[in-house]
Protein backbone atom coordinates (compact mmCIF):
# COMPACT_ATOMS: atom_id res chain seq x y z
CA UNK A 1 0.00 0.00 0.00
CA UNK A 2 2.87 2.44 1.09
CA UNK A 3 4.78 1.55 -1.76
CA UNK A 4 1.98 1.51 -4.58
CA UNK A 5 0.91 5.06 -2.88
CA UNK A 6 4.83 6.60 -3.07
CA UNK A 7 4.69 5.50 -7.03
CA UNK A 8 1.40 7.13 -8.02
CA UNK A 9 2.79 10.57 -5.84
CA UNK A 10 5.96 9.49 -8.58
CA UNK A 11 3.67 11.05 -11.47
CA UNK A 12 2.94 13.99 -9.73
CA UNK A 13 4.58 17.54 -9.08
CA UNK A 14 5.17 15.54 -5.44
CA UNK A 15 7.79 13.22 -7.34
CA UNK A 16 10.36 13.27 -3.93
CA UNK A 17 7.91 12.60 -1.66
CA UNK A 18 6.81 9.70 -3.74
CA UNK A 19 10.16 8.54 -4.20
CA UNK A 20 10.09 8.30 -0.30
CA UNK A 21 7.39 6.62 0.74
CA UNK A 22 8.33 4.17 -2.47
CA UNK A 23 11.84 3.38 -0.52
CA UNK A 24 10.12 3.03 2.70
CA UNK A 25 7.47 0.46 1.33
CA UNK A 26 9.94 -1.35 -0.77
CA UNK A 27 11.97 -1.58 2.42
CA UNK A 28 9.16 -2.71 4.76
CA UNK A 29 7.87 -5.51 2.02
CA UNK A 30 11.95 -6.88 2.13
CA UNK A 31 11.99 -7.01 6.07
CA UNK A 32 8.39 -9.29 6.12
CA UNK A 33 9.18 -11.27 3.25
CA UNK A 34 12.87 -12.17 4.00
CA UNK A 35 13.42 -11.78 7.76
CA UNK A 36 11.68 -14.15 10.54
CA UNK A 37 9.18 -11.15 11.35
CA UNK A 38 5.81 -12.74 10.66
CA UNK A 39 7.31 -16.17 13.30
CA UNK A 40 8.34 -13.05 16.14
CA UNK A 41 5.14 -11.59 15.99
CA UNK A 42 2.81 -14.88 15.62
CA UNK A 43 4.56 -17.00 18.26
CA UNK A 44 3.21 -15.03 21.34
CA UNK A 45 -0.08 -15.52 19.71
CA UNK A 46 -0.09 -19.16 19.10
CA UNK A 47 1.31 -19.65 22.87
CA UNK A 48 -0.81 -17.78 24.85
CA UNK A 49 -3.29 -20.31 25.49
CA UNK A 50 -2.04 -23.84 25.34
CA UNK A 51 -4.17 -26.71 23.58
CA UNK A 52 -5.86 -29.32 26.53
CA UNK A 53 -3.92 -32.15 28.08
CA UNK A 54 -4.71 -35.51 26.01
CA UNK A 55 -6.28 -36.64 29.22
CA UNK A 56 -8.95 -33.53 29.47
CA UNK A 57 -12.58 -34.51 31.11
CA UNK A 58 -15.20 -34.99 28.51
CA UNK A 59 -16.82 -31.54 27.51
CA UNK A 60 -20.53 -30.50 27.53
CA UNK A 61 -20.01 -29.39 24.38
CA UNK A 62 -17.31 -28.52 21.48
CA UNK A 63 -17.60 -24.68 19.79
CA UNK A 64 -16.41 -23.95 16.50
CA UNK A 65 -15.39 -20.90 14.76
CA UNK A 66 -16.04 -20.12 11.57
CA UNK A 67 -13.20 -18.46 8.61
CA UNK A 68 -12.21 -22.10 7.43
CA UNK A 69 -14.32 -21.71 4.31
CA UNK A 70 -13.30 -20.06 1.15
CA UNK A 71 -17.33 -19.01 0.61
CA UNK A 72 -17.07 -16.60 -2.79
CA UNK A 73 -15.45 -20.10 -4.66
CA UNK A 74 -17.88 -22.25 -2.79
CA UNK A 75 -20.48 -20.30 -3.71
CA UNK A 76 -19.20 -20.20 -7.47
CA UNK A 77 -18.74 -23.58 -7.71
CA UNK A 78 -21.84 -24.93 -5.44
CA UNK A 79 -19.37 -27.29 -3.33
CA UNK A 80 -17.72 -27.30 -0.17
CA UNK A 81 -14.13 -25.55 -0.60
CA UNK A 82 -11.62 -24.86 2.23
CA UNK A 83 -9.35 -22.35 2.97
CA UNK A 84 -5.43 -23.15 4.51
CA UNK A 85 -7.35 -22.85 7.80
CA UNK A 86 -9.23 -26.30 7.23
CA UNK A 87 -8.34 -27.55 10.45
CA UNK A 88 -11.11 -25.90 12.43
CA UNK A 89 -13.70 -28.05 10.51
CA UNK A 90 -11.46 -31.32 10.38
CA UNK A 91 -10.43 -31.35 14.20
CA UNK A 92 -13.63 -31.98 15.35
CA UNK A 93 -14.65 -35.08 13.70
CA UNK A 94 -11.29 -36.20 16.13
CA UNK A 95 -12.73 -34.66 18.79
CA UNK A 96 -16.20 -36.46 18.36
CA UNK A 97 -14.81 -39.88 18.14
CA UNK A 98 -13.66 -39.07 21.27
CA UNK A 99 -16.55 -37.27 22.81
CA UNK A 100 -19.34 -38.86 21.11
CA UNK A 101 -21.40 -36.73 23.98
CA UNK A 102 -20.51 -33.59 22.86
CA UNK A 103 -22.58 -31.08 21.46
CA UNK A 104 -21.57 -29.47 18.46
CA UNK A 105 -22.13 -25.98 17.78
CA UNK A 106 -20.45 -24.25 14.51
CA UNK A 107 -20.82 -20.44 14.57
CA UNK A 108 -19.83 -18.36 11.39
CA UNK A 109 -22.36 -15.97 9.69
CA UNK A 110 -20.37 -14.74 6.51
CA UNK A 111 -22.69 -14.98 3.32
CA UNK A 112 -22.57 -14.66 -1.14
CA UNK A 113 -24.88 -15.15 -3.05
CA UNK A 114 -24.58 -17.23 -6.09
CA UNK A 115 -26.38 -19.01 -8.50
CA UNK A 116 -29.58 -17.34 -7.05
CA UNK A 117 -29.23 -18.80 -3.93
CA UNK A 118 -27.43 -18.09 -0.48
CA UNK A 119 -24.00 -19.26 0.51
CA UNK A 120 -23.61 -19.23 4.07
CA UNK A 121 -20.38 -20.73 5.94
CA UNK A 122 -22.25 -22.29 8.29
CA UNK A 123 -24.37 -24.13 5.56
CA UNK A 124 -21.17 -24.88 3.74
CA UNK A 125 -19.38 -26.20 7.46
CA UNK A 126 -22.95 -28.13 7.87
CA UNK A 127 -22.91 -29.79 3.89
CA UNK A 128 -18.98 -30.63 4.85
CA UNK A 129 -19.64 -32.11 8.02
CA UNK A 130 -22.65 -34.46 6.61
CA UNK A 131 -20.28 -35.55 4.06
CA UNK A 132 -18.10 -36.85 6.55
CA UNK A 133 -20.58 -38.31 8.66
CA UNK A 134 -20.21 -36.11 11.99
CA UNK A 135 -23.95 -34.41 11.41
CA UNK A 136 -26.73 -36.73 11.61
CA UNK A 137 -29.13 -33.71 12.47
CA UNK A 138 -27.81 -32.79 15.90
CA UNK A 139 -25.50 -29.98 15.04
CA UNK A 140 -26.26 -26.82 15.90
CA UNK A 141 -25.72 -23.83 13.45
CA UNK A 142 -25.23 -19.90 14.17
CA UNK A 143 -25.25 -18.09 10.83
CA UNK A 144 -26.25 -14.72 12.04
CA UNK A 145 -22.99 -13.35 13.40
CA UNK A 146 -20.33 -11.28 11.34
CA UNK A 147 -17.11 -11.10 13.88
CA UNK A 148 -15.47 -12.99 16.89
CA UNK A 149 -17.86 -11.24 19.39
CA UNK A 150 -21.14 -11.63 17.93
CA UNK A 151 -19.88 -15.72 17.81
CA UNK A 152 -19.67 -15.16 21.05
CA UNK A 153 -23.19 -13.62 21.75
CA UNK A 154 -25.16 -15.50 19.35
CA UNK A 155 -23.46 -18.91 20.15
CA UNK A 156 -24.13 -18.17 24.02
CA UNK A 157 -27.89 -17.54 23.07
CA UNK A 158 -28.29 -20.74 21.23
CA UNK A 159 -26.81 -22.70 23.62
CA UNK A 160 -27.67 -21.02 26.86
CA UNK A 161 -24.26 -23.12 28.79
CA UNK A 162 -25.36 -23.86 32.16
CA UNK A 163 -23.00 -23.37 35.18
CA UNK A 164 -20.36 -25.53 35.33
CA UNK A 165 -20.14 -26.98 31.98
CA UNK A 166 -17.43 -27.49 30.04
CA UNK A 167 -16.92 -26.42 26.51
CA UNK A 168 -14.44 -26.40 23.96
CA UNK A 169 -13.81 -23.60 21.22
CA UNK A 170 -11.96 -24.81 18.60
CA UNK A 171 -10.24 -22.24 16.63
CA UNK A 172 -6.75 -21.12 15.09
CA UNK A 173 -4.00 -20.57 17.85
CA UNK A 174 -3.47 -17.19 16.37
CA UNK A 175 -6.99 -16.17 16.92
CA UNK A 176 -7.00 -17.69 20.32
CA UNK A 177 -6.53 -15.06 22.38
CA UNK A 178 -9.20 -12.91 20.71
CA UNK A 179 -11.78 -15.63 20.83
CA UNK A 180 -11.27 -16.91 24.28
CA UNK A 181 -11.34 -13.04 25.68
CA UNK A 182 -14.90 -12.50 23.63
CA UNK A 183 -16.43 -15.18 24.52
CA UNK A 184 -15.51 -14.23 28.29
CA UNK A 185 -16.40 -10.74 27.67
CA UNK A 186 -20.14 -12.38 25.93
CA UNK A 187 -20.39 -14.78 29.68
CA UNK A 188 -19.62 -17.86 28.45
CA UNK A 189 -16.57 -19.04 29.40
CA UNK A 190 -14.47 -21.70 27.36
CA UNK A 191 -11.86 -23.72 27.35
CA UNK A 192 -9.11 -23.59 24.22
CA UNK A 193 -8.29 -26.18 21.96
CA UNK A 194 -6.01 -24.48 19.59
CA UNK A 195 -5.37 -25.70 15.59
CA UNK A 196 -3.72 -24.77 12.59
CA UNK A 197 -0.42 -23.41 14.07
CA UNK A 198 1.30 -21.67 11.96
CA UNK A 199 4.71 -21.57 13.84
CA UNK A 200 6.89 -24.00 16.20
CA UNK A 201 5.96 -22.44 19.14
CA UNK A 202 9.93 -21.40 19.99
CA UNK A 203 10.25 -17.75 19.56
CA UNK A 204 14.31 -18.05 19.40
CA UNK A 205 14.04 -20.90 16.57
CA UNK A 206 14.23 -18.28 13.73
CA UNK A 207 15.24 -18.83 10.14
CA UNK A 208 14.90 -17.34 7.01
CA UNK A 209 11.77 -17.85 5.61
CA UNK A 210 11.99 -20.43 2.41
CA UNK A 211 8.89 -19.04 1.38
CA UNK A 212 8.53 -15.50 0.86
CA UNK A 213 4.40 -15.57 -0.01
CA UNK A 214 3.79 -17.19 2.99
CA UNK A 215 6.32 -15.15 5.20
CA UNK A 216 4.13 -11.64 3.77
CA UNK A 217 1.00 -14.46 4.97
CA UNK A 218 1.91 -14.71 8.09
CA UNK A 219 3.29 -11.24 9.00
CA UNK A 220 -0.49 -10.20 7.56
CA UNK A 221 -2.15 -12.50 9.96
CA UNK A 222 -0.34 -11.83 13.08
CA UNK A 223 -0.72 -8.20 12.52
CA UNK A 224 -4.42 -8.52 11.81
CA UNK A 225 -4.63 -10.42 15.44
CA UNK A 226 -2.69 -7.99 17.35
CA UNK A 227 -4.67 -4.93 15.74
CA UNK A 228 -7.95 -7.00 16.78
CA UNK A 229 -7.02 -7.40 20.26
CA UNK A 230 -6.56 -3.98 20.23
CA UNK A 231 -9.53 -2.95 18.32
CA UNK A 232 -11.47 -5.18 20.77
CA UNK A 233 -10.07 -4.01 23.75
CA UNK A 234 -10.52 -0.29 23.16
CA UNK A 235 -14.27 -0.78 22.18
CA UNK A 236 -15.14 -3.31 25.43
CA UNK A 237 -15.80 -5.90 23.64
CA UNK A 238 -12.77 -7.77 25.79
CA UNK A 239 -11.86 -7.09 29.09
CA UNK A 240 -7.83 -7.18 28.91
CA UNK A 241 -5.77 -6.18 25.94
CA UNK A 242 -3.36 -9.15 25.93
CA UNK A 243 -6.06 -11.88 27.69
CA UNK A 244 -4.22 -15.15 29.40
CA UNK A 245 -5.61 -18.24 30.49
Amino acid sequence: MLCAFGLALCVTRFREQGLRFATAGAGMLVVMAFTPLGHFLSVPLETRFPAPSEDLPTPDGVIVLGGSVDLPLAGQLDRVVLTDSAERLTAPVGLLLRFPKARLVFTGGAAVVAHGSTFTEAGIAKRFWRDMGLDRGNVLYEDRSSNTYENAVYTRNLVKPKPGERWLLVTSAMHMPRAVAAFRRAGFPVISYPVNYRTNGSLWSLSMPSNKLKALQLVDEATHEWFGLAVYWLTARTDTLFPAP
